[in-house]
């Protein structure tokens, strides 16, 4: 996968993904609306970028996005959903920098830097995990489905009674996520690592309503593909 293609490929993922959570603020206020229905556009004129040319459309969408989202910051006094906005300002911004590098070597360092804290993200967050008793045990993950607002269904919440299998599930968690760095040694091994996150991302959608996560990290495969084949 090229730099052309990856970042081309995550500029329209993460487009996507920015266009469905604006959805959520057309019921707002003016205000609130004309700034989402702003958002809106821009993202149209970065997916639209794919086919038309990159350097009048998608730069000028991406360079909106980046600005805009500022004025999002401003507005909600910091990022409020938590860590799947902060993942896309991330993404917003390496791959706005990485735009306007002025040389090759900074548009990769840009993009690249995208990539790994993908799989930092990962890997710090199993060493949060095993370094908590409550994690360990299986704890954590029963008070997830015992006390938490998130699951879509109350039936979810009978699995709190079952600790050997909570247990298995929380070890099955901390040891994907430490284990995600070394997924790079090898196209094959990355490919199955990324399509078991995807999965792990896509269960937490479907048990706890966490959509948001799931468009957002899969919109930074490509970097993690491409960083994986420029460093091999």
């Amino acid at each position: 996968m090229t730099l052309e293609s990856a970042s081309r490929l995550t500029e329209a993922l993460l487009a996507l993904a920015l266009l469905q959570q604006s959805l959520e603020h057309l019921r707002g206020g003016r205000a609130e609306r004309a700034l989402f229905l702003t958002r809106m556009a821009l993202c149209v004129a970065v997916i639209v970028g794919a086919v038309s040319p990159w350097p009048l459309v998608g730069l000028i969408g991406l360079v909106g996005l980046a600005g805009l989202s500022l004025v999002i910051l401003q507005r909600f006094q910091g990022p409020y959903n938590g860590g799947s906005d902060r993942m896309g300002l991330l993404a917003l911004w390496c791959l706005a920098l990485s735009r306007l590098a002025p040389t090759p070597a900074l548009e990769e360092l840009f993009f690249g830097y995208l990539g790994l804290q993908l799989m930092l993200s990962y890997f710090i967050s199993g060493g949060v995990k095993v370094v908590n008793p409550d994690w360990r045990s299986g704890r954590a993950l029963a008070d997830v489905f015992r006390f938490s607002a998130y699951p879509v269904s109350e039936d979810l919440r009978r699995w709190a009674d079952r600790p050997r299998a909570l247990l298995v599930m929380s070890w099955a968690v901390i040891l994907f996520e430490l284990a995600f760095p070394l997924t790079l040694l090898s196209r094959e091994s990355l490919i199955v690592g990324l399509v078991v996150a995807g999965a792990f991302h896509l269960a937490n959608a479907c048990l706890f309503g966490l959509n948001r996560f799931f468009w957002t990290w899969l919109s930074v495969f490509p970097a993690v593909l491409w960083l994986q084949a420029r460093l091999l």
